[in-house]
């Protein structure tokens, strides 16, 4: 049983810090695309548009967090590994609010961002605007990644 545990545990952490980066890969690169094609017209924009571009890439941040985090408290990264099949499948459980959280807030921070940069292409002194605009989307990502959290910190104080 052991055995199953640690594979669930590190599925968690797989879940977590795959999902995220897939999402984030994919909401940088989206931003990328809009912000490239301003920044050919104009430069001088490049600094703006970069917050913009950044901004969906923090969700794969958030799920390394909770994948190392999940690797510590099961011993993969000191200690001794051992980890029950009900342990491991309550880290799997953990990783996925960030896993998937992630994943979604990504791409949809990226689709705010597009708009955000088609903003500041046209009135560079709104991309305040364009900024705040984009970091609601965050929010949802960081109350995935305090999920995620909180689990992974509470899991072993239940005794199993």
């Amino acid at each position: 049983m052991g055995i199953l545990g640690m594979v669930f545990a590190l599925l968690g952490a797989a879940l977590a810090v795959t999902l995220a980066c897939v999402g984030s890969a994919k909401g940088v690169g989206i931003a990328s695309e809009a912000a490239a094609a301003v920044v050919i017209d104009d430069p001088s924009k490049f600094a703006k548009l970069l917050i913009l571009q950044l901004l969906p890439g923090t969700q794969g941040l958030y799920g390394l967090v909770v994948a190392v985090m999940i690797l510590l408290n099961i011993g993969v990264l000191g200690g001794s590994p051992e980890v029950s099949l009900v342990t491991g499948l309550l880290y799997m459980v953990a990783g996925l609010p960030i896993g998937i959280g992630g994943l979604i807030s990504a791409v949809a921070q990226a689709r705010v961002a597009v708009t955000g940069i088609t903003i500041v292409a046209k009135k560079p002194s709104e991309s305040s605007k364009a900024i705040i605009s984009a970091t609601l989307v965050e929010f949802y990502a960081l109350l995935s990644f305090i999920s995620s959290f909180l689990m992974v910190m509470n899991i072993g104080k239940l005794g199993l």
